[in-house]
């Protein structure tokens, strides 16, 4: 396939999960991407499955130091891309009594500080009529207990897709954002979640999605190649991904 012939994708958090699935999308139709990840297993594991169609760099998000070497490895590697897709992010539920300043600190470090600065640094790079992407969440208005830190962060970055998506507009450069819910990753979009924890998780979020199921990476990275590449009269726009939970739909009994 050709889909993406010629295409230069940068993937923040492009190591496992949705961000790796679409990185998977743009190599098998042609393009070429450069993946971020922290997990050394993760980067080996990711640079052997993606092949040397990928660029995959180590790179912590929270660090403002990593992200100006982030951008210098783009501008070495591709000079100007298509697509950048802010993904990475950080999830660790707790009450809203037990939450400490470390945890409220990393959850909007990474998720906020850190995809804001990415975009700050990477948008000069974006080709005139590129496309960012941002991954924000069902989390953004949902009210759920234990989310409170990572709802703000997501919520955050809501805020500000729109406000960039505004200031980019004489650059032609669309920036929207993907609201995932429950979708099957390797951690389930929660750090350090222990085995017993993703099994109950994945549970609830059966029950609670009206589709009756969680969604795929694949089905993630076709919404996010979908904004970035076919809907070229959409900017500002958040997509749920989501089997109709962020939508309130109601499934019918019996």
């Amino acid at each position: 396939m050709s889909t993406y012939a010629g295409k230069k994708v940068v993937i923040t958090g492009g190591t496992i999960g949705m961000g790796l699935a679409t990185a998977k999308a743009v190599v098998d139709g042609g393009g070429e991407v450069l993946v971020t990840g922290r997990n050394e297993k993760n980067l080996a594991a990711a640079q052997a499955e993606l092949g040397d169609a990928a660029r995959v760099v180590r790179s912590d998000t929270a660090v403002l130091a990593d992200i100006e070497q982030l951008g210098k490895a783009v501008e070495k590697e591709f000079g100007q891309i298509d697509l950048l897709f802010v993904n990475a992010g950080f999830a660790q539920p707790g009450p809203f009594g037990h939450v400490t300043e470390e945890l409220f600190d990393a959850t909007f470090n990474v998720n906020v500080k850190g995809a804001y600065f990415t975009a700050q640094r990477i948008a000069p790079l974006v080709k005139d009529g590129g496309s960012i992407i941002f991954t924000t969440s069902i989390a953004n208005g949902s009210g759920n207990p234990g989310m409170g830190p990572y709802s703000a962060a997501k919520a955050a970055v809501r805020a500000f897709t729109k406000v960039i998506a505004a200031e980019l507009l004489p650059r032609n450069i669309r920036v929207n954002a993907v609201s995932p819910g429950f979708i099957h990753t390797p951690t389930a979009g929660i750090t350090g979640a222990s085995p017993e924890l993703l099994a109950t998780f994945e549970k609830l979020g059966d029950q609670l999605t009206p589709m009756r199921r969680h969604g795929s990476s694949e089905e993630v990275a076709r919404a996010v190649l979908f904004l970035a590449f076919d809907a070229t009269f959409t900017t500002g726009e958040e997509l749920n991904v989501d089997g109709g939970l962020g939508q309130r739909i109601t499934r019918p009994q019996g």
